[in-house]
């Protein structure tokens, strides 16, 4: 059995085709350097599902040299090939297929997956999250399995809050999702998808879950600077630090709310998207 606090790096939304080269070299030395127990990574690790930023994406992890685990985020789906996007979604990742959704040995915590990505849905907006029955279904079967004591963290792609019940929401189920997971009292959930970092208590009928949310490490829209989460779980609990190139405080690093459009909020002072950033708002198909 593992001994002593075991400490995550928690990196999203690196957007290899839109990468930001300085904070992903200063990422490789931090976890050279640091040597975490394991590496969670939160999705869209690509920009638009091209090849050759599969081929970015896969040689970076497999670099990497210390156990990791990751979630596909919508960008990562297939954008301009349809059929493969509908009948071999993962097809690109073939090289880091071993860490997609991969369970790590960190004693008595088990980091365990929540698939809020769709290969297509009932609304023009498939950027959004949306959890799937059988999804929620097999994510919750994982959790009711491990051994008695054993304490979880999920690991998804999209913030799980439903901002109302109208069809615009954020992560369709969402509001289900946190529900079953705060009966099941896990320690956190994992999220990336709104590029700046957050940690946020949500408050369901079933209890309280705590909501962890990473920043990006792309030149992609963003109201703070590129980031990762440092996150130390010991027998206190989870503490979680929000590092980043420009040094700036873990509060001042951290959005107040998750917002219903999944934009950052603009903070003042805070730097913005540099020039040459791509437009905030996805293509309604993607």
């Amino acid at each position: 059995m593992r001994q002593g606090p075991v400490k995550l790096f928690h990196i999203s939304d690196i957007h290899f085709g839109l990468e930001d080269p300085a904070a992903l070299a200063w990422v490789e030395d931090c976890i050279a350097s640091e040597r975490p127990d394991a590496v969670v990574i939160t999705g869209d690790l690509t920009m638009r599902a091209r090849h050759r930023e599969y081929q970015a994406a896969c040689a970076w992890i497999g670099a990497l040299d210390v156990p990791a685990t990751m979630v596909i985020g919508n960008h990562d789906m297939p954008y301009f090939n349809l059929i493969e996007r509908f009948f071999d979604p993962y097809r690109r990742f073939q090289g880091v297929r071993s860490i997609v959704e991969a369970e790590l040995d960190l004693g008595d915590i088990a980091i365990v997956p929540l698939k809020t990505t769709a290969r297509a849905q009932w609304r023009t907006n498939w950027s959004k999250g949306w959890i799937t029955r059988p999804a929620l279904e097999k994510t919750l079967a994982q959790i009711d399995a491990l051994p008695a004591g054993t304490r979880v963290l999920v690991s998804a792609h999209h913030p799980l809050v439903e901002v109302n019940h109208h069809g615009n929401v954020l992560t369709k189920r969402g509001g289900r999702a946190l529900e079953e997971l705060a009966k099941r009292k896990v320690m956190g959930v994992l999220t990336g998808h709104v590029h700046d970092p957050f940690d946020l208590v949500e408050q369901t009928p079933s209890g309280s879950v705590r909501m962890i949310g990473a920043g990006t490490l792309s030149k992609r829209i963003r109201s703070t600077p590129p980031s990762f989460n440092q996150i130390l779980v010991t027998e206190r609990g989870v503490q979680v630090e929000a590092r980043n190139l420009e040094h700036v405080a873990t509060p001042d690093m951290q959005i107040d709310d998750v917002p219903e459009d999944a934009m950052p909020p603009r903070k003042p002072g805070q730097p913005v998207a540099p020039v040459g950033s791509v437009p905030p708002v996805d293509p309604p198909v993607h």
